[in-house]
C-alpha cells in the first residue's frame, strides 16, 4: 500500500506507508534524551566499579561483581524502556489506575513480608536472591495514576481546568503513598513523591492557593513527624549534622566529610580513574549508592562531575520539550517525570557536597541498585512513548 507523502518538498511523492511507519518510529525517539540516560548509566557503571573494586578484592570477592551487577541492571533498564516505548499513551485510562494501584499493594506487601536495610523497612526480598524495593515504582504510579485522573476528568466536562473535587482527590493519590513510605521510614523516596507530585499539580494548573496550601501542609507534617517520633534517630541525627556541619565526626557526620574529602582531593581535572585515594581507601561508606557522586569528583575532578550535572539538565530540558509538545496527559507525565529527576539529582549532589541534608538517595541512572534503575527506565520509555505518539497523532493525550 501507498500512500501520498506529508512532505511539503515533495508533496506528490507515492510513499510506502511501511516506510511512513518507520519515518514516525524515528521521529518519536528523541535521541538527547536517550542518549543522556545511557550515558549516565554508563558513567554510573564506571563509577560503581571503581567505587568497589578495592573493597572487594581486599575481601577476597571478584573486583568486578558490583560491574557486572550494574551492567545487567543497564540491561534489563534497556529492555523496560523499549517496552514501556512501545506503550500507547491513548490507553492511559487503563494503565494509570493498574500502575498506581499496583504499586500501592506493593507497598502494603511490605509490612507484612519486607527485609530492612539500612535503617528502613522498604524491601520486598524476590526468588534468587534478588530485592525489590517498592517506593521506586511508586514514584512512576503516582505520576501516571495523577495525570490519568486530570486528563480524565477534564475530558468528561470539557474543561482544564482543575475542581476542587479534581484536587482533592490528588491529594489523597499522594498522601496514601506518602504515609506508608513515611513508616517504612524512608524520608528520601518521601519526599521524591511528593516533589513529582506537586510537580504534576503545577502542570495541571491548579489554582495557586492550592499549591500554596500544600506547602505549608508539607512543612507542617515535616515538623509533626520529627516530633512525633516517626523519623528514626539516625535520621534526626543527618537534619542536626546538616544544620550544625563538623559536629560529631566520627559519627553522623563522618559520611559526608569523607564525601567532601574525596571530592576536594579531585581538583580540576581529577585523580584519574582507579587512583582516587579515599575511593581506594573506601573511607566513604555507601559510596556505590548515596555518595556515587563523591567518585566522580575524586576521580574525574570538577570537569567530570560537572559532566554528569550537564547530563541531567540535558534529561530534563528533552522532558520538558516533550511535555510542551504534549496533550494534557502527556504534559502532566513528562512534567512530573522531570521534576522528580531534577529533585533527586538535585538532592544527592547535594548531600555529597553539603547542601542539603542526607536523606539515602541514590542518583538517577547512575548510582547501583536494581529498583532505581528499573523504574528510572521505565519513565524514560514513557517519556518516548509520550514523545511518539505527540510526533504521529494529534497531542489529546
Amino acid at each position: 500500500m501507498t500512500v501520498v507523502s506529508r512532505d511539503p518538498a515533495r508533496p506528490f511523492t507515492l510513499v510506502p506507508s511501511r516506510v511512513l511507519r518507520r519515518r514516525r518510529v524515528r521521529r518519536g525517539v528523541d535521541g538527547w534524551l536517550v542518549g543522556a540516560a545511557l550515558l549516565l548509566a554508563l558513567i554510573g557503571a564506571v563509577l560503581v566499579w571503581s567505587a568497589t573494586r578495592q573493597r572487594l578484592s581486599d575481601e577476597g570477592r571478584d573486583p568486578q561483581g558490583y560491574l557486572y551487577r550494574h551492567l545487567a541492571n543497564i540491561g534489563i533498564g534497556l529492555t523496560l524502556a523499549v517496552l514501556a516505548a512501545r506503550v500507547d499513551v491513548r490507553r492511559l485510562r487503563i494503565i494509570g489506575p493498574v500502575l498506581y494501584g499496583a504499586s500501592l499493594l506493593a507497598l502494603l506487601a511490605v509490612f507484612a513480608f519486607g527485609r530492612t536495610i539500612n535503617g528502613a523497612h522498604a524491601w520486598l526480598a524476590l526468588p534468587g536472591g534478588m530485592q525489590l524495593q517498592p517506593a521506586e515504582f511508586m514514584k512512576l504510579g503516582l505520576i501516571v495514576g495523577m495525570a490519568t485522573l486530570f486528563a480524565e476528568r477534564a475530558a468528561k466536562r470539557h474543561s482544564e481546568r482543575p475542581t476542587t473535587l479534581d484536587v482533592l482527590i490528588a491529594i489523597v493519590l499522594i498522601t496514601v503513598p506518602l504515609l506508608l513510605i513515611m513508616l517504612q521510614p524512608d524520608l528520601g523516596s518521601a519526599m521524591v513523591l511528593a516533589a513529582a507530585g506537586f510537580g504534576v499539580l503545577i502542570a495541571a494548573d491548579v489554582p495557586a492557593r492550592w499549591t500554596l496550601g500544600l506547602i505549608v501542609l508539607g512543612a507542617l507534617g515535616t515538623f509533626l513527624a520529627i516530633k512525633s517520633g516517626v523519623l528514626a534517630d539516625y535520621q534526626l541525627a543527618r537534619f542536626r549534622v546538616f544544620a550544625h556541619p563538623g559536629e560529631d565526626p566520627r559519627g553522623a557526620s563522618y559520611n559526608v566529610m569523607q564525601a567532601h574529602i574525596a571530592i576536594a582531593n579531585g581538583g580540576l581535572f581529577g585523580r584519574g580513574l582507579f587512583h582516587g585515594p579515599q575511593t581506594r581507601g573506601a573511607f566513604v561508606p555507601e559510596q556505590q549508592t548515596d555518595f556515587i557522586y563523591s567518585v566522580a569528583g575524586e576521580e574525574f575532578g570538577l570537569l567530570g562531575a560537572g559532566l554528569i550535572i550537564a547530563l541531567f539538565a540535558v534529561l530534563c530540558w528533552r522532558g520538558m520539550h516533550i511535555a510542551a509538545n504534549a496533550g494534557r496527559a502527556g504534559r502532566l507525565i513528562a512534567a512530573g517525570v522531570v521534576c522528580w529527576f531534577a529533585f533527586q539529582a538535585f538532592q544527592n549532589i547535594g548531600m555529597n557536597l553539603g547542601l542539603t541534608p542526607v536523606t539515602g538517595l541514590p542518583l538517577p541512572f547512575v548510582s547501583y541498585g536494581g529498583s532505581s534503575m528499573f523504574a528510572q527506565s521505565l519513565a524514560v520509555g514513557l517519556l518516548l512513548a509520550v514523545a511518539r505518539y505527540s510526533t504521529t497523532q494529534r497531542p489529546v493525550v
